[in-house]
């Protein structure tokens, strides 16, 4: 008999945060203006999404440049950080749609909501302040980046917060995210399902790329999901 589903997983920037691609697009101006590119949106959507944001920067720069330059990545960095900081005192960023639904209807039925996000810790923060978001009430913990030795696709986010709620087997816990990564994520961490969203970086058949379990269009079609595993679990 497998584990039910104790915890669920959720990147912020395009499955649970609408904030219109803020994030990617001031790090392609970062990228562009400290190198004097002239990358897209679209390019840097392909290579860095779900990433923490240095080694996404370092990743754009590898694959869509041809270049490997630790120096001129932290300097894109550090301008990155800068401008995002001010990106988020002036544009409006929202909940997702239905997040704040989903948030509540898992805590009705006694399963745990943890984000975790390639933002450093700072940055994740401050957008949870944004949303008006609490630890503890809204959702159960915030891993980020920053607090954990190796990102995405690594699993340690995730076995970091399976850890804080002494959760031992990662057969109960759902990985939902709106990149490719993100999947891949999920199941470098052994979850039961990994989910893609079609709300944010990467559409449809991008996901369907990393053979995802699901592949959904709206944050309410993780109930249902999770039913039908439910329903099963004792079949197994």
């Amino acid at each position: 008999m497998r584990e039910a589903i104790k915890m669920v997983v959720f990147d912020m920037a395009g499955t649970t945060v609408n904030e219109n691609n803020i994030v990617y697009k001031t790090l392609c101006n970062a990228i562009n203006n400290i190198g004097g590119y002239a990358l897209t949106l679209t390019e840097v959507l392909a290579h860095a999404a779900g990433k923490e944001k240095l080694q996404a920067i370092k990743t754009v720069l590898k694959n869509s440049l041809n270049l490997v330059d630790d120096e001129i990545a932290q300097r894109m960095f550090t301008l990155f950080l800068e401008q995002l900081e001010h990106a988020y005192e002036v544009e409006e960023i929202y909940p997702n749609a239905n997040a704040e639904e989903l948030f509540a209807i898992l805590k009705e039925q006694g399963i745990l909501r943890v984000l975790n996000t390639g933002y450093d810790r700072k940055t994740a923060e401050s957008l949870l302040e944004k949303l008006n978001w609490k630890v503890g009430k809204d959702v159960d913990a915030l891993i980020t980046a920053s607090d954990v030795p190796r990102n995405r696709p690594y699993p340690d986010m995730i076995d970091l917060a399976m850890q804080k709620f002494e959760i031992a087997d990662p057969a109960s816990v759902m990985k939902i995210g709106d990149s490719i990564i993100d999947i891949q994520e999920g199941q470098q961490a052994g979850c039961a399902l990994s989910i893609g969203i079609t709300t944010g970086a990467h559409d449809s058949a991008q996901l369907r790329s990393a053979d995802p379990d699901y592949v959904i269009d709206d944050l309410l079609e993780i109930v249902p999901i999770i039913e039908k595993y439910s329903a099963t679990k004792q079949l197994i």
